[in-house]
C-alpha cells in the first residue's frame, strides 16, 4: 500500500490493469489507490506454481488440459474447461485444483479482452526481463561509491539495447494493436492519460 500510494503521489492517477504474480495483499491495495484497476494474474505464472504440485512425468498433460482454460472465449466456457481439468485431475492434485479456484477471481479478467491484449497481459514476463537484466548489471559491478553511481549502472542496464537487437521492435509491434484495444476497451481512459 505505501509503495502504491508512493507511486500515485509521484504522478501516476490512474492505472488500467495491474498484472501480478500472486503477491498477497496486492488487489486489496491497488483496489484502495486505483479504485477503477483491473488486477490480473499472471497466467504463465499460474501455470508454473500448478506443475510445482505435480510430477514431472504429468505437467505436458496438465498443459494441454489447461491450455484450453485460459485460452477460453469467455468465462463461461473457462469454467466448463476447467471442471473438466477437475475432473481428469483433482483426485491425484487437488493442490492444482484448489490454486485455479483460489486465483479465479483475479484469472478471470483475462477472459474479458480481445486477443490482442490477452497476448500483452497473459504474463508479466517482460517486466522480469527487464529486472534480470538490472541484476546482472549490479552483479558484474559489484559495489557503488555512492547511490548515484547505482542508479547510473540501473539506468544504463534499462537503456542499453538487448543483445540480438530485435526485442525492441518485437515489442513495438506488439503492442501497437493492444494499445488501440486497450484504448476501446478502457473507454478512452488510456488517451486521456496521455494527454
Amino acid at each position: 500500500m505505501h509503495i502504491l500510494t508512493e507511486i500515485k503521489n509521484r504522478g501516476v492517477n490512474d492505472v488500467l490493469m495491474l498484472v501480478c504474480d500472486g503477491l498477497k495483499g496486492l488487489p486489496d491495495a491497488v483496489e484502495t489507490v486505483w479504485p477503477k484497476t483491473i488486477v490480473q494474474t499472471c497466467v504463465v505464472h499460474l501455470l508454473r506454481n500448478s506443475f510445482r504440485y505435480a510430477a514431472r512425468q504429468d505437467w505436458d498433460k496438465i498443459a494441454k488440459l489447461l491450455k484450453p482454460v485460459y485460452t477460453a472465449e469467455t468465462e463461461d466456457a473457462a469454467l466448463e474447461r476447467f471442471a473438466e481439468f477437475a475432473d481428469t485431475w483433482g483426485k491425484k492434485y487437488p493442490a492444482i485444483v484448489r490454486l485455479w479456484e483460489n486465483a479465479w477471481e483475479e484469472f478471470t479478467p483475462f477472459l474479458r479482452f480481445d486477443t490482442e491484449i490477452r497476448r500483452i497481459v497473459c504474463t508479466t514476463n517482460a517486466i522480469e526481463s527487464v529486472n534480470a537484466r538490472i541484476r546482472r548489471a549490479v552483479k558484474a559491478r559489484g559495489h557503488f561509491p555512492n547511490e548515484q553511481a547505482a542508479l547510473k549502472c540501473v539506468c544504463m542496464a534499462i537503456m542499453s539495447p538487448d543483445p540480438t537487437g530485435k526485442g525492441q521492435a518485437r515489442w513495438t509491434m506488439r503492442w501497437k494493436t493492444a494499445l488501440n484495444a486497450f484504448d476501446i476497451t478502457f473507454d478512452g481512459r488510456l488517451s486521456a492519460a496521455r494527454q
